[in-house]
């Protein structure tokens, strides 16, 4: 089994795990005063291609439109969060110290298109995972809201002023449960899985709004945080 915790000597800058495994970056806080709106963004299937447990860093690849999403949100001062679930280290498939080397390949892929995300929140934890990661239930991982809530708690975030972009309908829910008033489900990923897209179309409701699209790059054109600006 991979190691489990890295070295801190191996920590990228801004990076912490901590004592329950849990792993937050905060790579470029949002400048100025008052809260900030953000866009949350699922990472395999929607900013870059799910390879069933991504792992290595030879295997990433940005789809396409996600870089200009991601810069358009820059360029907004809109906060870029991940938040990913991360089961292949529950499962002991891969360790950490993949798992950075996978960030800083996606990071340095992202600059590579004048994009930059501001802040990563990642759960190892999975009901069918190894100990200390076998639980189910934790509040940090999707459909759970706990890496929103802790995102918008360290880094002033509005999540009534937010959206989310997810493959999957947890990503959806975890939002809607936080807070943040919509999300866009994309056809990448896992997004074309037997019921997901009605799952997440299901989430419509009680003044949350759930938006569809085939991938992120359709985003500039649908997200009320983008059209908004265009008028």
């Amino acid at each position: 089994m991979p190691e489990l915790m890295p070295s801190k000597k191996t920590l990228p800058v801004g990076a912490e795990l901590d004592d329950g495994g849990l792993w937050s970056q905060i790579l470029n806080r949002p400048q100025g005063n008052g809260r900030r709106r953000a866009l949350f963004l699922d990472r395999d299937g929607v900013i870059v291609e799910d390879t069933n447990y991504l792992h290595r860093p030879g295997d990433v690849r940005v789809i396409d439109g996600a870089a200009e999403v991601i810069a358009k949100a820059n360029h907004l001062g809109i906060a870029v969060i991940v938040i990913t679930n991360q089961a292949g280290i529950a499962r002991g498939i891969y360790g950490w110290d993949a798992f950075i080397e996978v960030q800083e390949k996606i990071i340095d892929e992202l600059d590579g298109g004048g994009a930059f995300i501001n802040a990563v929140f990642a759960c190892p934890y999975h009901g069918d995972g190894k100990p200390p990661y076998d639980q189910d239930d934790h509040p940090w991982r999707k459909p759970n809201p706990g890496m929103l809530l802790a995102a918008a708690e360290r880094m002033a975030l509005d999540l009534g002023d937010s959206w989310v972009i997810g493959d999957r309908a947890g990503d959806l829910e975890a939002a809607r449960t936080a807070g943040v008033p919509g999300g866009l489900h994309v056809l990448t990923g896992h997004g074309e899985d037997r019921g997901e897209r009605d799952a997440a179309l299901a989430l419509s409701r009680d003044g949350f709004q759930t938006l569809t699209a085939a991938s992120i790059a359709e985003a500039l054109e649908i997200l009320p945080m983008f059209t908004e600006n265009e008028k």
